[in-house]
Order: C-alpha cells, then sequence, then structure tokens
C-alpha cells in the first residue's frame, strides 16, 4: 500500500472512529462500572469482532450478506435485540451502596470480552460498511494479503486508541456519580437508554 493512500485509510479510520456507536457506548459503560484501565478488555473484545467483519468481507462472504435479505435480517435483529437486552438491562439495575468501588466487584475480564465481542460481531451494518469501505484501499492488481493485513492493523489501532483514550477517558469523570445512589441511577438511565435506542435504531434501519 503507498503512503498516499495509507494516509488517506488513516484519516477514514480516525473518523469512522470518532462516530458514536454501540461500540462506543459499551467502551464508556465499561470504563465506569470497572474503570478506564480495565476497560481495555471490552475494547479488545471489541476489535475481536472487527477482525472478524474484515474476514468476512476479504473472503467475499460479505457480498452474500449484503444480497440475502433474510440473512441479513436475521443477523441484523440478533444484534439490535441483544443491545435493547443490554439496555434493558442496565436500566432495571438497582443502585448499590454509597461507595461504590469499595462494595461492587468491576466486571470481570471475560466478561468484558464477550460483551464487547457480541456489541460488534452482531451489527450486521459492520460487514455491508466494510463491504463498501474495504474496496477503496484495496489494489487488485498487487498481493492482496498484505494489504488486508495493512488495512485491519490501521483500523484496529486507531480505534483502540479511540476507544480507550477518547470514549473511555472521558468517561472517567462520571464515575464520581457512581457514589450516590441518585447518580447510579441517572446514569443506568442514560447508558441504559443509549443501548436501547442504539438497538432499535438498528433494527428500524434498512
Amino acid at each position: 500500500m503507498s503512503w498516499s493512500l495509507w494516509f488517506t485509510l488513516l484519516g477514514a479510520a480516525v473518523l469512522i472512529s470518532l462516530t458514536p456507536g454501540a461500540g462506543a457506548i459499551n467502551t464508556m459503560a465499561n470504563s465506569i462500572g470497572s474503570g478506564w484501565a480495565r476497560s481495555i478488555w471490552g475494547i479488545i473484545g471489541q476489535q475481536l469482532a472487527l477482525l472478524v467483519h474484515i474476514a468476512v468481507v476479504a473472503a467475499g462472504v460479505g457480498v452474500l450478506v449484503a444480497e440475502s435479505p433474510l440473512l441479513f435480517n436475521v443477523i441484523r435483529y440478533a444484534g439490535a435485540a441483544y443491545l435493547v437486552f443490554l439496555g434493558v438491562r442496565q436500566l432495571r439495575a438497582q443502585p448499590t451502596a454509597q461507595d461504590v468501588e469499595a462494595s461492587v466487584p468491576p466486571a470481570s475480564r471475560g466478561a468484558m470480552l464477550r460483551q464487547g465481542v457480541l456489541v460488534n460481531l452482531t451489527n450486521p451494518k459492520a460487514v455491508v460498511f466494510f463491504l463498501a469501505f474495504t474496496p477503496q484501499f484495496i489494489r487488485p492488481e498487487r498481493p492482496l494479503v498484505p494489504q488486508y493485513v495493512v488495512l485491519a492493523a490501521t483500523v484496529v489501532v486507531v480505534d483502540v486508541l479511540v476507544m480507550w483514550f477518547v470514549f473511555a477517558f472521558a468517561a472517567r469523570w462520571l464515575r464520581r456519580l457512581t457514589r450516590s445512589r441518585d447518580g447510579q441511577r441517572r446514569l443506568n438511565r442514560v447508558f441504559g437508554g443509549l443501548f436501547v435506542g442504539v438497538g432499535l435504531l438498528l433494527a428500524a434501519v434498512h
């Protein structure tokens, strides 16, 4: 991949990662609930799913998903349902003791990893997006594998940095709200509502 093309890819990757979505909401929720440092596990999970999406597109299966309304809708509604489930669970969460950090164990690394994978993996829009996005940076006349490796590495590294140092970091100041029951209720409503909203939007957009 030429440097000029790579810098174009880099700019596009930054813009995409800065666009709020389910991954950003999940990252902020993890940062508040389990701390900024531990939120990296959810981000890693999201990147694993992102790599799956890129691999699917690279293998040509993305064409099948884009052209099969039934398969597309099954995956789309499954993703929407999972996001709504996360939102409802957050909305129904009960406030705990005043000293949240001392009384509530943070989510396990495995739990955050799995949730991160599912949040991104069940979003079929990502497959369709990468199906349209990837060809802009791939030159068929050149070896394909190195190009896909460069593209995947660039997108993943950029997304990790943006998620961890923008969305997760921005959520840190909200942690003080979790020290009070009223603050916990407000945060649960905000993030629960965001998850539900994203899920419903995913189900409504065709």
